[in-house]
């Protein structure tokens, strides 16, 4: 039985890790050609460029990470995987709250101050947060390599181990505290710039619905394709959080069913958007389809 379950996870991780390559590397080859071009380089394209490339950093850590859970190899260097794993993980989930608030900025439609000002400006933030997320994840990094890193190690051995301590356990909770702290801001910053964006493209296609009531014309398909797009990001972005806090909480056994499901459910969220966006990008889709 548990052999069986090895396999079939082992099967879903391949696959998840080949799509997960080849929708993100589709996006970084479009967007990336217009570096080879004269004029500058679209906001946004470099925003998903640099998103994809994380991403695909971090499907590949995750696809190691599963190996080393079903016994098939083991860690190179515990202390540097884990810095390098918490680096992509952290740059990624705030690029993709960019992305969000990108998003927001750019398509829904407030009557505030502050909100007109961050729709003008966003275009010209977006290389100064890409630049000040990598600063920050670098800087968190080498805070985790130096001073939490013993706490970790005691997570990190229990959780890819199969005799898991109960002093593992206890120490966990120190550091599962230290992570609830340091994530806690991008998934804020992410739930409200996707809540506001849901809550305006709603109230558009429901405006929508009320003039083709009268006139005859539809005209929100559009609304409603992007509604869905937002949803399922939002969707996944919260279940990277779910599954990474179960994953920690250290309630499974090591190759438990429910424990190698965390571990697809956070790879599905690094390949399951990325082939949204290219679905939702007609430039994107385009060229996926050569």
């Amino acid at each position: 039985m548990l052999e069986s379950i090895v396999i079939t996870h082992l099967l879903f991780v391949m696959i998840q890790l080949l799509f997960g390559v080849l929708a993100n590397g589709v996006i970084v080859v479009v967007t990336g050609t217009e570096l080879t071009r004269p004029r500058k380089m679209a906001p946004l394209h470099l925003l998903l460029c640099c998103l994809a490339v994380s991403r695909i950093c971090l499907q590949m850590f995750i696809f190691y990470n599963s190996l080393v859970v079903l016994s098939l190899i083991e860690f190179f260097s515990l202390a540097e995987t884990y810095t390098a794993f918490m680096f992509f993980s952290e740059l990624s989930l705030w690029l993709a709250t960019w992305l969000s608030v990108f998003y927001c900025a750019k398509i829904a439609t407030f009557a505030h101050p502050l909100f007109f000002w961050l729709k003008l400006r966003i275009s010209r933030l977006v290389p100064w947060l890409i630049v000040g997320s990598l600063l920050y994840t670098s800087l968190t990094s080498v805070f985790h390599r130096k001073h939490t890193w013993i706490l970790s190690q005691k997570l990190w051995l229990s959780l890819f181990s199969q005799n898991a301590t109960t002093q593992g356990n206890e120490m966990s909770t120190l550091h599962f505290a230290i992570l609830v702290v340091e994530f806690f801001l991008p998934l804020f910053i992410f739930l409200l710039s996707a809540l506001l964006l849901i809550f305006s493209l709603g109230r558009h296609a429901q405006q929508m619905t009320s003039m083709a009531a009268v006139s005859g014309h539809t005209g929100t398909s559009v609304y409603f394709s992007k509604l869905l797009s937002v949803l399922s990001f939002l969707v996944l972005y919260v279940s990277q959080y779910v599954m990474a806090a179960l994953i920690f909480s250290q309630n499974f056994k090591i190759k438990n069913f429910a424990f190698l499901l965390c571990f697809l459910v956070l790879g599905l969220y690094l390949s399951g958007h990325s082939i949204i966006l290219i679905f939702a990008s007609p430039k994107l889709k385009q060229n996926a389809k050569k």
